[in-house]
């Protein structure tokens, strides 16, 4: 059963308001106001390195990497946007020859946009029941520049910010153990609904209905009740989004961690696993404790995606 191993994040200390953001974005007033009061957005991480240096910085912190190097047979980079540098740079090339797993095979997950993480765990833990081999292990790593005005902003929805994350991935495991994993591709949406606003707001408002599906399928798959779920960890697109599935399911909105919403942003793939570092970090996690990794991505058509672990 593919489980986690070790799971480290990267929040840069550099903050922006989101009212900075207006002027180069085209954003009015009222539209700021909108996302700050409503959808609970107040300011982003920025980070100064490169694409390079904010994946390194997640996995620096991964204490079971160091001295494991060549037992990571697979190194899966995550990904919202299909194309983070020009020809000939490879950032994860490079990351992989700058922490000695050269030898890995390595290749990136994309079409399923800001969903790609999870599809990433899924496939790591794929290859290496297939693979047969119990010590070794697969990197998954997330993270990316918000380098254009397209990756700086989801239209009426949120803001994207740098931050990275990094797991470990491994067949079976004895924590973090991946239980179930639900998926659904809205292909009606293939038309960009962040550039279009007939598609935008039908998206908005078929969101939470369709995540509460695919929420309640992944329980459901793990044998379980979703007042079975400990914490469920979301993509912090917004808060909104998230109270409306909790209207939806009459699931507690106190058990979604919205605590990196308003302070970090939308780090496109990374999410769900930067707010599990936050929930271990508090200590929101107990032993044996079923929770739920969630999200979603558009662009083109739009996938929903749901991951069940036990702690």
């Amino acid at each position: 059963m593919t489980a986690l191993t070790d799971v480290a994040s990267y929040l840069p200390a550099q903050r922006v308001p989101i009212e900075d953001l207006a002027g180069p974005l085209g954003l009015t007033a009222m539209q700021v106001r909108v996302f700050r009061r409503y959808h609970g957005l107040a300011e982003v991480c920025r980070d100064d390195g490169t694409l390079l240096d904010l994946l390194l910085a997640a996995t620096a912190r991964l204490d079971a990497l160091p001295g494991n190097e060549q037992r990571v047979r697979y190194v899966l980079y995550a990904r919202g946007i299909p194309v983070v540098a020009p020809y000939p740079a490879n950032p994860l090339h490079e990351l992989c020859q700058a922490l000695g797993l050269g030898h890995a095979t390595a290749f990136t997950v994309t079409h399923q946009a800001c969903a790609a993480g999870l599809l990433a765990v899924d496939l790591a833990g794929r290859l290496l029941a297939a693979d047969g081999d119990p010590d070794a292990r697969a990197l998954v790593v997330t993270g990316e520049k918000a380098f254009t005005p397209v990756a700086q902003l989801v239209p009426e929805t949120s803001f994207f910010a740098e931050g990275s994350a990094a797991a470990l991935v491994a067949a079976a495991g004895p924590r973090d153990r991946l239980l179930a994993y639900a998926c659904r591709t809205r292909g009606e949406y293939d038309g960009e609904p962040g550039q279009r606003r007939d598609l935008a707001a039908q998206f908005q408002q078929d969101f939470p209905r369709t995540l509460a599906e695919v929420v309640t399928a992944a329980a459901g798959a793990a044998g379980l009740a979703l007042d079975d779920i400990a914490l469920i960890l979301p993509h912090n697109v917004n808060k909104v989004s998230w109270r409306l599935f909790c209207k939806a399911t009459g699931y507690p909105v106190e058990r979604v961690l919205l605590a990196n919403v308003p302070t970090a942003g939308h780090c496109f793939c990374a999410d769900p696993f930067i707010n599990h570092q936050t929930a271990v970090a508090e200590g929101l996690l107990r032993p044996g404790d079923r929770y739920l990794a969630g999200a979603a991505g558009a662009g083109p058509g739009a996938t929903f995606s749901a991951m069940v672990f036990e702690h």
